[in-house]
This record gives structure tokens, sequence and C-alpha cells, in this order.
């Protein structure tokens, strides 16, 4: 019997990974079941017509990273909205699905990439767990509640969205029973008809026609043109190991940075608030960065590995000092799902699937039940920005899961939802297990701070949960932090969850108290 785990913000969609990876299943067959269930548990935050990232590592290897970032539409052009008489990109509707769906392409990818040493599940297998629930329905959580409030007033003109998640035009509220049957129809068509169909085939010309009805740039070609890339992940060596996450067009460069300045200046005498400051001083320094470089590959000045560098980090860690920096900052927002397994061969996944925005452009596509990404909304109609809309482009992604190599030989995957705050919890949950030795839920459990505006806030002032405020809100303030408490346990802080595998074959899992979530470990007998 060997151990095996999998964390998810939906305790639904980690019972049906784990059912995978009890059965002897991959890692990356586990995920793909899990990704199809969480489509259709938290429809506000992901989407089988939305985008994914992947970092794999098995053991003895290198970890591998899968890109599966939509890319703008050929007649998605600068000119192409400014003679619509539009200054930016429409947040919602048809105008803002300009960017294809790639997160199908990234689970096709990853499973060639496993598939060449380890035994495939079938694929219908994967899926019919999350047609059931699609047909059957799932009773609507907090989460997914707030959000259909949230956006109730804005998705008034989308006819498809107020017939599959409203109630005759009144949010959804909790306890309600959410069912889509055409969503579980169309997976039952991809488990016959393969992944692929949905780039090349009948299911992406119907899904094509029906974009360009509403009045998407969107067309055949997009969709034909699309495949998901392996990339190279980032990586940056500290004193305990190896961290690991996406390249651009991804923040994981800003993840990586708050962590290699946090190792260069860290020190086992500082008070709690000492570690948060210093967290939120490299925040800043990681954010001034990304948000001046990162955009597609192909059109960064330099690539993120350099910007890795010893020197320069050094440089960057010498801008940190004992007070706060001035700050705010323009802050992206954004909606997404991260999930991690580990397998009986020890296989470990970070994964990422999103919308953007809750319930991205609010474009249901009709006899799918499939809600398409509003990502586009990244690119600028500025042609002098370095994230200028350019056709074929890869949209910047505050999407980035991540992973670590300890010294020790302990491995973890480790993310969350949230937006900007991404990174930032990314750092508190790692600098926690690590630095300070806590158990790894308590590591995800104990209070969190947000730099900045998300989730649709409009103050830039340090956020903390009142646990956190009530214990360092007091010596933060005196160092020059503007703060203001929000609830313990907001959801605001993102969903976090994080897998570990530890020397022997032990494995370890938790998941976010702000999510409706699980860490669950089992065995495989396999």
């Amino acid at each position: 019997m060997t151990e095996v785990a999998f964390s998810a913000p939906h305790r639904e969609a980690a019972n049906i990974g784990l059912k995978v990876l009890e059965d002897g299943g991959n890692a990356v067959d586990a995920m793909i079941a899990g990704a199809a269930a969480i489509s259709v548990l938290y429809p506000h935050m992901n989407s089988l017509a939305g985008d994914g990232f992947w970092l794999i590592h098995e053991p003895g290897h290198a970890p591998r990273a899968i890109d599966a970032c939509g890319t703008a539409a050929e007649r998605a052009s600068i000119d192409y909205y400014r003679e619509q008489g539009l200054e930016a990109i429409p947040p919602r509707g048809a105008p803002s699905t300009l960017t294809m769906a790639g997160t199908l392409s990234g689970w096709q990818r990853a499973r060639e990439l496993i598939g060449e040493t380890r035994h495939l599940k079938p694929l219908k297998e994967l899926l019919a767990p999350a047609a059931t629930l699609a047909r059957e329905g799932v009773r609507v959580t907090e989460s997914l509640a707030a959000a259909s409030r949230k956006v109730s007033t804005e998705l008034q003109a989308e006819a498809e969205y107020q017939w599959l998640f409203t109630r005759k035009g009144a949010p959804l509220k909790v306890g309600d029973t959410l069912r889509n049957p055409e969503l579980g129809d169309f997976l039952d068509r991809l488990a016959r008809q393969g992944l692929k169909s949905f780039y090349r085939g009948e299911i992406a010309g119907e899904l094509a026609a029906a974009l360009e009805a509403a009045g998407s740039p969107l067309r055949l070609s997009d969709f034909e043109n699309y495949h998901a890339k392996l990339v190279r992940p980032l990586s940056v060596t500290t004193r305990f190991g190896e961290c690991y996450n996406l390249p651009a067009p991804t923040q994981g460069l800003a993840s990586l940075i708050i962590l290699a300045l946090y190792d260069r200046l860290y020190r086992d005498d500082w008070s709690e608030a000492q570690k948060i400051h210093t967290l939120v001083e490299a925040t800043k320094q990681a954010f001034l960065i990304r948000d001046r470089e990162i955009t597609d590959p192909r059109y960064m000045r330099q690539l993120g590995q350099r910007w890795l560098a010893n020197q320069t980090l050094n440089e960057l860690a010498g801008r940190v000092g004992d007070t706060a920096s001035p700050w705010p900052r323009v802050a992206e927002q954004g909606d997404t799902v991260w999930m991690g397994c580990v397998d009986r061969r020890g296989t470990m996944v970070s994964f990422i699937q999103s919308l953007y925005w809750e319930f991205g452009s609010g474009v249901v596509i009709p006899g799918t039940g499939l809600v398409w990404n509003n990502r586009g909304l990244s690119f600028r109609l500025d042609p002098d920005h370095h994230n200028a809309l350019r056709p074929g482009a890869r949209p910047l992604h505050t999407l980035n899961p991540a992973l670590a190599l300890f010294n020790d030989g302990r491995r973890m995957a480790y993310g969350t939802m949230g937006g900007e705050g991404q990174p930032q919890t990314q750092a508190a949950l790692l600098t926690r297990y690590w630095y300070d030795g806590l158990p790894l839920d308590e590591a995800i459990n104990r209070g969190r701070w947000l730099l900045g505006r998300t989730w649709g806030e409009t103050d830039d002032a340090l956020k903390l949960e009142a646990d956190l405020a009530d214990w360092v809100g007091d010596e933060l303030a005196r160092m020059g932090h503007r703060t203001r408490t929000v609830p313990s346990h907001s959801e605001m802080m993102g969903h976090a969850g994080a897998v570990v595998a530890l020397n022997g074959g032990l494995v370890n899992a938790a998941s976010d108290p702000r999510s409706d979530g699980a860490g669950l470990v089992g065995r495989s007998a396999r």
C-alpha cells in the first residue's frame, strides 16, 4: 500500500481526484478528473473554456511545465476595437471573448507527456464523475452565491447566463441546487471524440460558429491553430532548496522574486511583524518588475530567468528597508482554482485552471453549458504598452502554480487562487512551513495579509485578517504600513492548498478553510 494525496478548493473535486489515485491512476489523470469536476462545482472560477497551467515533477527528473494560455484571435487587434469606438476592451459580453480557451489542450499535452512512461486511464472514466455532477446538480456554496450576487447587474444582458446561472434573474443562494445537464452532455462528447475535438472537428466548428454569432472575434482558424506549449519552468535557489514556477506570461517570476528576496534577508530573531514587513516589501519590488516587464515572452525585453540572477536579486534585496516604501499601484484581479496531487510513484502535479473574472465573459455557449473566459482583458489598446493587444499574443496571467524541492528530500506542490494575492499567499504558505516550521495545515490556516486591490477591492491599504491584525497590526503601523482589518478567514485572501511528499513514501495534504475544499490522503494498493 502506497500513500497518495489530493488537494482541491472543493471537497468533492478532491474526492474524485483521490479515487483515481487510489485506483492506481497517475497524477495527471487524477488531476484531469478533478479539473473536470471543479469546472462543474466552481463554475464562477473556472471552466473548460478557460486557461490552465501545469507543473509536473517525476522523482529523479527535472520539473516540466505546460502553458495552456489561450492566445488572442487573429482578428483581435487594436484597430478592431478602436473601429467600434472603444478605448478599452469591454469586461463582459462577446467583445471580451477574444482569447482561445487553452485548458483542454493543456490536459491533452499533459496526457501525452505522462503517457510516455505511464498507463493512461480511459478519458470516459475520468470525465464521467463530472458529467454526473453536472446532470444531477451541485449544492451552491457561499463562494458561488457571493460571485452570483456580485455579477447580477453586469450580466443581465447575457440570456444564456441568466437561464443557467440565475433563478428567474435572481442570484443563486446558498443551498440551491445548480444543474448544468448540457455541460454533462458536452463532457460525454469530449470523452467519445477526444480532447483534440475541442479545437479541430465537429465540436470546434460548433463552438466557433456560436462565438461568431454572438459577436466574438474568434473564428475556427483560431481553434485549429491553437496548441498548448511545453515550456521550461523558472527556478530560483534558496537556502532550503529549489523553487519552481511558470514563466511569462504568468506572474510566476514575481512569486519567485519574493521568495528569493526573503531568503536573502531572513533572520532567525525576527518578530512576526518583521517577517510580514519583509515579505510585503519584497512583494512591492517583485510587482514593480512584473508590471513593467511581463507580457507574451516573444515581446519581453529579457526573459524571466535573467531577473533571477544573483546580482539582480542582491540589488533588489538592497532596496528593502526597515520601513514601508511608497505604494499603491494599479492591481490585477482574477479568479481561479489551484489543485495539487501526488500519485503512488511519487509523480507530483501543481495545477491551475481559470476564467479570469467571476464567470469570465458571462457568455455561455448555447447547448454546451460552457462559460467562455475574458482573459483578454489583460491586453491594452495602447500600441506603446508592453501588454498591447496583438493578434495571436498570450495575455498577462496572474495564474502561477508553484513547486518546491527541499534539500532534505521533501517536495511540495502548492498554490492558490486570488489574482494579485497569489504570489503573496504562496509566500505566506511556504515561509511559514519552512522558516517557521509550522505544520502544513497551520501554515495555510493562520491569518494572512494582502497588499493592494483584488476581488473588486478599491482600497490599496495592507489588509490584515482580524486575528493577524490583533497580533501584529500595531507594529506594522509603526513601520509605516497603512493597514485595514478584514474578517478572519476572508475569501479575498485566496483558496490556498498544498501537497507534500515526505521521505519514505509518506504524504501530506491540506486545503484552505477559506474555501470549500479538502486536502485528502489515501492509499493505492496497485
